[in-house]
C-alpha cells in the first residue's frame, strides 16, 4: 500500500475513532441524565414550566351593629384568550359575532377587536387581555360571549379572579376599620381587619398553571384544584349614623380652629359597647383624613379631664369632703417654688372643693392633693391605681398607646410632680383610657371593658360571642360617685362648660386645657395646647359617654376645652337625641304612664314616639321634658330648675301643636 493511501486510511481511523468516542460519551450522558439524575433534571424542568398558584380566599365581611357594611371583599375578573388553541375554522365562525358584542359593551369598534383577536392569532398570543375589572355581572356576560363560552381549549377562554376590599360608607372610620399595608396585598395590621384577621383572612387554595410564551402563565385546568375558603364575618358595635354625627362634628371643629389633628370616641355606658371612633389629621394642603388612629395609640398628658380623677382621689380616701374650703389666693400660687397659676383673672379666693373643679382651679386641685398626700404621696399613686389610670386596657386592635403615671422613684418624679399631677401633667394616657374611666362614672361606679367587636359569624350563624366584660364592679364608694356625678353636672351647668349649657337636653363632663410641646425652646412664642371635654349624657341615667380631644388649635381663634371640644361633645349628644325620628304611636294612656319614667332613659324610649296626647313628664329632669315636648310640637315654658313637679297640661289631653305647656321644676 503506498504511503500516501496508508496515512489518508489513519486520518481516517483516527476520526473515526474520535466520534466513536464522542458518542460513547454522548450515550453515557443520556443514561446518567436519564437514569442517574433524571428526577433531579425532570423536577427542574417542572419547576420551570409548572407551577402551583395560590388563590386568596375571598376576606369576611365587617359590619356595623345594624347590619350596614364597614368593608367587604368584591371578586375582580380578568379575561384573556388563548389564540393557539383555537381550531381555524371555529376562530373564523365565531370572531365576528364576538368582536360584535364586546363592541357593544365596551364602546370600541368591532373593527378593533377583530383585528386584535386576528393578530393576536398570527403572533400565536396565548394570553391576550380581553377585558379586566369586571364585576361579576359583568364577568358572567362576556364569558358567555361567542367562541368564548367554548370555554379553555375550544374557546381559548382564560379567567383571572382577584378580590378588592371596598369600604361602602367610604372614608368614614377608615383607620379603625383598616387597610392593606402599602405595598402588601393580602396583608393587615391596623384596625378591626388586622386586629381580627384569624377571623377574616380565611384559607387560601391554590391552581396549577403552566408557563407559555413571553414568560406568561396559563392555568392548567379550568377549576381551581383546591377551592379557596372564605373568611368569617364579624359584626362590629360601631353605629353609623353615630359614626358620622361624630366625624362630621369633630371636622367642623377642625377646620374652624385649623388644628392640627383630633379623635372622638362615643361609647355605651352599660355596655361598653364602642358606638363611634374618629380620627382626623391634617394635610399639608389644609385638609383633614383618618390618618392616625389617634383616639387608641396617642398618650399624652389629659391636662384638667384628670382633675376629676385627682378630686375623686381625695373624697375616696378622706382627705376632703365637697365642703372642704380651700384658698385659691388672687389665682397665683408658688409650690415648692414652681409658679402655678388659674385661668381666671385675680383668682377666686376661698371657695369649696367642689367649687374648685367646678371652675376647674389648678391652684385648688394643686393644693388638695399637695396638703392631703405630700406627707406619703404613694397613697395618691396607689389610689389613682386603683381607678386602673395606669392600666392598658388590653383592647385587640393594634397600637394602643400605654398610660404613665409616675411616682416616687420614676424618673419625672419631684416634690413638684405631685401638685402637678393634680391637673394633670406628669402622666400620659390616651383618649380611650380616659373615656373608660369616664364612662365608670357615669355607670355608677362600675368599669366595664371598651368592646368594638359583638360576634363572629359563618354563614350568618354565630360561633363566637363577645359579650360585657366587668372590669372592676366598683371603683369607689356609692357616696364618691355620686358627689362626683353630681359636681360633673354643675360643670356643665355653671362651671367652665356652662357655655354648652342647654336647657333641652342635659350633659354632664369635665373640659380641659393642656400645654403641650413646653419643654420645646420656642414655646413661649409658639405656645401649643390640647383642648379637651369628657363627660356623658344625658346627665341622669347616661346612656353615652363621649371623649373629644383635639390638639393645636389656633390660639388666635381659640384653645379652650369649653371652647374647642366642648362644642363637638354637644353636637354629639344634641344628634343622638334631639335630632332622633319620633316614629311610634302611642294613643292609650295606661301606656303612656307605664311607660314614662323618671329618668331619661325612659325619656329616650319615649322621644321616639308620636303622641298624639300630652305625655306624662312629672319627675322627669327638666332639660329633658322640655326637648321631649318640644320634640311634639308644643311651646315650653319653665318655672325653677331641677325636675318637674308641675305641669300645666295634663296627661291624657289631646295634643295641639303650637300650644304653651308650663313645667314647674324642683
Amino acid at each position: 500500500m503506498p504511503i500516501e493511501e496508508k496515512n489518508i486510511l489513519n486520518r481516517l481511523y483516527f476520526v473515526a475513532g474520535g466520534m466513536l468516542i464522542f458518542a460513547i460519551l454522548i450515550a453515557i450522558k443520556i443514561i446518567n441524565i436519564q437514569f442517574v439524575e433524571g428526577d433531579k433534571y425532570r423536577e427542574l424542568a417542572k419547576k420551570d414550566t409548572v407551577k402551583n398558584w395560590v388563590i386568596q380566599s375571598s376576606r369576611g365581611n365587617i359590619y356595623a351593629d345594624d347590619g350596614s357594611l364597614l368593608a367587604t371583599s368584591v371578586p375582580k375578573y380578568e379575561i384573556r384568550f388563548d389564540a393557539v388553541t383555537v381550531k381555524d375554522a371555529t376562530f373564523k365562525e365565531h370572531l365576528p359575532s364576538l368582536a360584535k358584542e364586546l363592541s357593544a359593551m365596551f364602546g370600541k369598534s368591532a373593527s378593533y377587536y377583530q383585528t386584535k383577536f386576528k393578530k393576536a392569532r398570527t403572533n400565536k398570543n396565548r394570553y391576550m387581555l380581553v377585558a379586566k375589572n369586571l364585576g361579576y355581572t359583568e364577568f358572567i356576560k362576556v364569558k358567555n360571549f361567542p367562541l368564548l363560552k367554548l370555554g379553555p381549549y375550544k374557546g381559548g377562554l382564560i379567567v383571572e379572579q382577584r378580590t378588592v376590599r371596598e369600604h361602602p360608607i367610604g372614608k368614614i372610620a377608615e383607620r379603625l376599620v383598616g387597610n392593606e399595608v402599602s405595598g402588601k396585598p393580602g396583608y393587615y395590621e391596623v384596625g378591626f381587619e388586622g386586629a381580627y384577621n384569624e377571623y377574616l383572612k380565611g384559607k387560601s387554595g391554590h391552581r396549577l398553571k403552566q408557563k407559555i410564551a413571553k414568560g406568561q402563565w396559563k392555568p392548567v385546568f379550568d377549576e381551581n384544584e383546591v377551592e379557596p375558603l372564605d373568611g368569617y364575618d364579624i359584626i362590629t358595635t360601631i353605629n353609623v349614623n353615630i359614626q358620622d354625627i361624630a366625624h362630621h362634628a369633630l371636622l367642623k371643629q377642625l377646620e374652624i380652629y385649623n388644628a392640627e389633628h383630633g379623635s372622638v370616641i362615643v361609647m355605651e355606658v352599660a355596655t361598653g359597647e364602642i358606638k363611634a371612633v374618629a380620627n382626623l389629621g391634617r394635610t399639608s394642603r389644609g385638609t383633614y383624613y383618618e390618618k392616625l388612629n389617634y383616639a387608641i395609640g396617642e398618650s399624652h398628658e389629659p391636662g384638667s379631664t384628670f382633675k376629676v380623677a385627682a378630686f375623686m382621689a381625695a373624697l375616696e380616701d378622706k382627705k376632703i369632703d365637697t365642703s372642704t374650703i380651700v384658698d385659691t389666693k388672687n389665682g397665683v400660687k408658688y409650690f415648692y417654688k414652681k409658679r402655678i397659676s388659674d385661668s381666671h383673672h385675680g383668682g377666686y379666693g376661698k371657695i369649696s372643693a367642689a367649687k374648685a373643679l367646678e371652675v376647674s382651679s389648678n391652684i385648688g386641685l394643686a393644693t388638695i392633693i399637695d396638703e392631703g398626700y405630700r406627707d406619703n404621696p404613694q397613697e395618691f399613686i396607689e389610689r389613682i391605681k386603683s381607678f386602673h389610670l395606669a392600666d392598658s386596657i388590653g383592647i385587640a386592635i393594634k397600637g394602643e398607646g400605654k398610660p404613665m403615671i409616675s411616682e416616687p422613684g420614676h424618673h419625672k418624679w419631684s416634690k413638684n410632680a405631685l401638685p402637678s399631677m393634680a391637673y394633670g401633667y406628669n402622666l400620659n394616657l390616651t383618649p380611650l383610657q380616659v373615656l373608660n374611666f369616664y364612662n365608670a362614672i357615669a355607670n355608677n361606679g362600675v368599669m366595664v371593658k371598651p368592646r368594638f367587636i359583638r360576634e363572629v359569624r359563618a354563614w350568618n350563624e354565630p360561633i363566637v360571642t363577645f359579650d360585657k366584660i366587668i372590669t372592676d364592679p366598683k371603683i369607689a364608694s356609692e357616696e364618691t360617685i355620686s358627689e362626683i356625678q353630681d359636681i360633673l353636672k354643675n360643670i356643665v351647668i355653671r362651671g367652665t362648660g356652662k357655655k354648652l349649657y342647654s336647657p333641652y337636653f342635659s350633659m354632664a363632663g369635665k373640659t380641659g386645657t393642656a400645654q403641650t410641646e413646653y419643654w420645646m425652646a420656642d414655646w413661649k412664642e409658639n405656645k401649643r395646647y390640647i383642648s379637651s371635654f369628657a363627660g356623658y349624657f344625658p346627665a341622669e341615667n347616661p346612656k353615652y359617654s363621649c371623649i373629644v380631644v383635639i390638639h393645636k388649635p389656633d390660639l388666635n381663634v381659640g384653645y379652650y376645652g369649653a371652647d374647642v371640644s366642648g362644642p363637638v361633645f354637644k353636637r354629639i349628644a344634641q344628634k343622638i337625641f334631639t335630632d332622633s325620628p319620633l316614629i311610634a304611636e302611642v294613643d292609650n294612656v295606661n301606656e303612656i304612664e307605664k311607660n314614662i319614667q323618671s329618668d331619661y332613659e325612659t325619656y329616650y324610649d319615649t322621644s321616639q314616639k308620636t303622641f298624639s296626647i300630652i305625655p306624662n313628664v312629672l319627675g322627669m329632669a327638666g332639660m329633658d321634658a322640655v326637648s321631649l315636648l318640644e320634640n311634639l310640637g308644643l311651646e315650653v315654658k319653665i318655672i325653677g330648675n331641677g325636675t318637674v313637679s308641675k305641669q300645666s297640661l295634663s296627661s291624657g289631653e289631646k295634643l295641639e301643636k303650637g300650644k304653651q305647656i308650663t313645667l314647674n321644676l324642683s
